[in-house]
């Protein structure tokens, strides 16, 4: 399925993918380009093959692997376990013109269901460029705890899982409107981050909620990224009472823009 602005093709979006159960098999959006058509995707690349372009996973829900790649285990470090669950398209929803939902559930490695998730995704023109309008929102029939490598004992703030954004490799630039490198950036719960990259091409994220933070790589870390952590600090429940809704908007824009436009 594609998503269309004006007359540009700007992003695919694969919902039944053959990925590698190591992977973390899940629906993601490949490639994406601005209008000018300047990629701003990766899929599966070499340093973390599990990085499908923009997508939701977590590395720990209830104990399952839904992100893909070696496990981060208390005390021990990155593990391969035969803990990896996958996320699957269970239909569509609807087909808007600018869009479309579709319903998702989130699997154990047993084949249960963990997660039943809602997912709205959508773009559309703006006075920069086109924005991706990218909801989501995850209901449980029992208590089910979500959680990173932060939260199972890694520091650094490496506290990923939730939607995320591979972003092709080159030299970036991260900041937001009082912040500037991933050092300041990686963490914080500005109201939005700037990720420029090669082409030129900016990414502007927004959309933050509860106790989320930014988690960005821009380099440093070997690649580059942004994602919008759900349990940056520490573990996120999701009950039948208390379902989880996360409302995401990024802008793709042709050029490095600066702080200023960004704030305007």
């Amino acid at each position: 399925m594609r998503l269309v602005v004006g007359d540009v093709d700007v992003a695919e979006y694969v919902a039944e993918p053959e990925i590698d159960i190591l992977n973390g098999p899940r629906p993601y959006l490949h490639p994406v380009r601005t209008l000018a058509g300047v990629p701003v995707t990766d899929l599966l690349p070499e340093d973390h093959t599990w990085h499908l372009g923009v997508s939701v996973a977590m590395q720990d829900v209830n104990g399952a692997n839904l992100w893909g790649g070696r496990t981060y285990v208390r005390d021990q470090g990155y593990t391969w376990l035969d803990d990896h669950g996958r996320i699957t398209h269970a239909e569509w929803l609807a087909r808007p013109a600018d869009g479309f939902g579709e319903r998702l559930l989130w699997l154990s490695p047993r084949g249960e269901t963990l997660l039943t998730e809602t997912r709205a995704v959508a773009a559309r023109a703006v006075p920069l460029g086109w924005e991706l309008s990218f909801s989501y929102a995850l209901s449980a029939a029992e208590k089910v705890t979500l959680g990173s490598p932060a939260t199972n004992g890694r520091p650094d703030g490496a506290g990923y899982g939730g939607f995320f954004w591979r972003a092709t490799p080159g030299p970036t630039r991260t900041f937001t409107a009082s912040r500037d490198g991933e050092d300041e950036v990686n963490g914080s719960d500005e109201p939005w981050v700037a990720l420029t990259g090669p082409g030129p091409y900016t990414l502007v994220f927004r959309g933050l909620s509860g106790d989320d933070r930014w988690f960005v790589r821009t380099g440093a870390g070997g690649y580059n990224g942004v994602c919008a952590a759900l349990a940056f600090e520490k573990t996120v429940v999701v009950t039948p009472e208390a379902p989880l809704e996360r409302n995401l908007t990024v802008l793709v824009a042709d050029g490095e823009l600066t702080r200023d436009q960004i704030t305007a």
